[in-house]
């Protein structure tokens, strides 16, 4: 459909452990429609991080087709891929992955330092710095700047983690168990600010989790079973 942001058809994917092939997903088809909160639901193992690493061109299927925001990425070379992840996916990890060397602020800048050539940089520099600055104040963080990620409790990392992923105001939002490494209550409030911020900008949200309860605040859920989806 031409309001797709995300579409997959027929992904396989599968790995090898010593002698054994262990197929993760099998015959894969989804579709997200731009301004869709939608949720994948699987036990822990079903392959969910599998998918979302291959829908956000982090990983490459067996087989199987992907377009991102009408681009067919099977066809683009390995550094074209590399370009549009960057400009057009935000990742938010279970793990957080920010740098411990560098402040809040400096962590949220990284994506556009890295989609900006060298020499451009300098002068480009401020108005990001803006930009990072006003997406950490909507996220209650606006008195955290200076802190590295030591001296945040794990909610303010992953609210730093999500302003890093919305740095390039991405086509869409990728979100791998956001909420795995806290705890329930902290995990709730990670979830009230990715559908707040939904409801205010309907930016596209692809989450997975194991948690059914998280995953009912979304606008569709669906389930990875024996390496397909079923609504």
């Amino acid at each position: 459909m031409s309001d797709a942001a995300l579409l997959c058809r027929s992904l396989h994917k599968s790995y090898r452990m010593g002698r054994v092939k262990l197929h993760v997903l099998r015959g894969v088809g989804l579709e997200v429609r731009s301004g869709e909160f939608a949720a994948v639901v699987g036990a822990s193992g079903s392959g969910k991080s599998t998918l979302l690493h291959l829908m956000g061109l982090l990983d490459t299927p067996d087989k199987g087709k992907i377009v991102l925001n009408g681009t067919d990425v099977s066809k683009l070379s390995s550094r074209t891929r590399n370009r549009l992840r960057c400009r057009d996916v935000g990742f938010v990890f279970q793990f957080y992955h920010l740098l411990p060397e560098l402040n809040v602020l400096e962590n949220v800048l990284l994506p556009a330092k890295v989609d900006s050539p060298v020499l451009a940089w300098p002068a480009r520099k401020r108005s990001q710095r803006e930009k990072a600055v006003d997406i950490l104040e909507k996220l209650g963080l606006s008195e955290r700047l200076r802190h590295r990620p030591k001296e945040l409790s794990g909610g303010e990392r992953q609210r730093v983690a999500i302003a890093r992923a919305l740095m390039n105001s991405p086509k869409i939002l990728l979100a791998d168990e956001p909420t795995g490494n806290l705890d329930s209550k902290t995990g709730a409030k990670i979830m009230d600010v990715l559908r707040k911020f939904h409801a205010r900008t309907s930016q596209t949200i692809l989450m997975v989790t194991h948690d059914a309860s998280l995953a009912g605040r979304a606008d569709r859920i669906l389930h990875l079973r024996d390496g397909r989806l079923v609504e």
